[in-house]
């Protein structure tokens, strides 16, 4: 049987909190650079170690780092899904100035 306690979370009759887009979607965006249209999502933690493309280093299991595929593949949207790549973040954004 419900509480007949009002919330403490949202008074009642106040104004939803607005939706975080960003949040809602797990993080994907879209971003678009020299090298072409790029779909990014930030990973807070993986399960395993992965090579980064920009510096060659590992990437240990349990760190923030960035997952990016392109948008604009020959071989169709699947196809690009499985290339998707693991970057630090910080090699990620400075990818523009490493080519």
């Amino acid at each position: 049987m419900p509480s007949k306690r009002p919330s403490r979370r949202r008074p009642w009759g106040a104004e939803p909190a607005p939706l975080d887009l960003g949040r809602a979607l797990g993080g994907l965006r879209s971003e678009s650079g020299a090298d072409g249209e790029w779909s990014v999502r930030t990973v807070r933690s993986g399960d395993k170690a992965y090579v980064c493309p920009g510096c060659r280093q590992t990437i240990p299991a349990g760190t923030s780092h960035v997952v990016a595929w392109a948008n604009d593949s020959m071989f169709g949207a699947a196809s690009a899904l499985e290339d998707r790549r693991h970057w630090h973040s910080g090699c990620w954004s400075a990818r523009e100035r490493r080519r």
